[in-house]
């Protein structure tokens, strides 16, 4: 009876019904994998006229809607005064918006003893100052002792953790201005040509430094669920332009220079940082944010085009750090100790690198 009954239900099917359960099927299975997370379609931002940029009442009317969230001086300034004893802590600049209202002293640190005739490193954090792990990792690596510890092997290291204090203050990407420092870096030797005050204070300093060349540069940086849902939204109402929704990779990956990719070196620090999280894995479409996957975990920028502060120096070794906050399988402290197993991986890879050169 029921196989009969199963018969004359299977005649009563059309070729219509059948392709329609196909399609569906076919959706099902080409939905969007729980290794990386498609944002929300955007709708338009609610500051500006669509079509058309911002001005500076627009600018000012972000402004007054960013609130401050935590402090500079006492999540990061205040962490700087223990390290005074066996680091030269340097102020290198301040910022100065709005006519004086906003006013932060930057600081950055060095090893004592710098010798020119060593290989200098630098290590840059909170560029994109909401990037928090960027900042606190950054002082991790001082703290912890590895700072010291890359030091007492022949290096000259300077860190800048925290370049973008009102960001940090305010949870946003961009400073005060509705500029974005990362894209602000027109220049590695003129601080009046940079587009920030957050960048030319940072070019100003690795002027006073002298190096001729740097050994190695790595830029701390995250990329958040907020990237999709609130910055790139807000960036394209302030350009002028429609904003297309994206995906946002679960995982650690790196952005490296593609005028200088040095994929060996990537490859090292992406093995050093997986031994602490999880390597983003590639889109369907064998992308990361739009970009190809050129090694695992591993996409490739043209820092100078762009004005990313991954090339603010000519080192022979650059990497940008992306750490994902926001993954279920992320913790505050695991995306701090993944920043510092970036810098520590670079590190090991220059320190083997310049044995076999030599």
């Amino acid at each position: 009876m029921l196989k009969g009954a199963l018969k004359r239900w299977l005649s009563d099917i059309s070729p219509l019904h059948i392709l329609f359960v196909v399609l569906l099927s076919h959706q099902a299975v080409t939905t969007v994998p729980s290794s990386y997370s498609t944002m929300p379609s955007a709708s338009a931002y609610h500051i500006g006229t669509p079509g058309q940029k911002w001005g500076s009442a627009e600018v000012a009317q972000w402004r007054s809607e960013r609130t401050k969230s935590r402090s500079y001086m006492d999540d990061v300034v205040s962490a700087l005064d223990p390290l005074r004893s066996s680091f030269e802590v340097v102020e290198y600049g301040k910022l100065d918006y709005d006519a004086g209202a906003i006013d932060h002293p930057l600081f950055a640190v060095k090893t004592k003893d710098w010798d020119h005739k060593r290989p200098s490193v630098l290590v840059t954090g909170g560029v994109h100052g909401y990037e928090t792990s960027g900042v606190h990792g950054a002082l991790r690596f001082l703290s912890g002792g590895e700072a010291l510890n890359y030091a007492a092997k022949g290096l000259n290291i300077l860190v800048a953790p925290c370049v973008s204090p009102w960001g940090y203050e305010h949870i946003q990407r961009w400073t005060s201005e509705a500029v974005d420092p990362n894209r602000s870096f027109a220049s590695r030797t003129d601080p009046h040509a940079c587009g920030s005050q957050e960048s030319a204070a940072l070019v100003r300093l690795l002027n006073s430094c002298g190096v001729e060349t740097w050994a190695c540069h790595v830029d701390l940086h995250e990329t958040t669920d907020t990237d999709e849902t609130e910055f790139r939204v807000a960036k394209a109402a302030r350009d002028g332009l429609t904003s297309e929704p994206g995906t946002i990779p679960d995982g650690f990956y790196l952005c490296g220079d593609e005028k200088n990719p040095k994929l060996e070196f990537q490859r090292a620090v992406i093995t050093g940082v997986r031994k602490v999280t999880h390597i983003a894995p590639a889109d369907p479409d064998g992308t990361i944010i739009g970009s190809k996957v050129v090694d695992e975990g591993v996409i490739l920028y043209d820092y100078t085009a762009l004005g990313l502060c991954g090339g603010v120096t000519n080192a022979r070794f650059t990497t940008t750090t992306e750490v994902y906050p926001d993954s279920p399988k992320a913790t505050d402290e695991l995306c701090n100790l993944g920043q510092v197993a970036s810098i520590t991986s670079a590190l090991d890879y220059l320190l083997d690198f310049m044995v076999k050169e030599s």
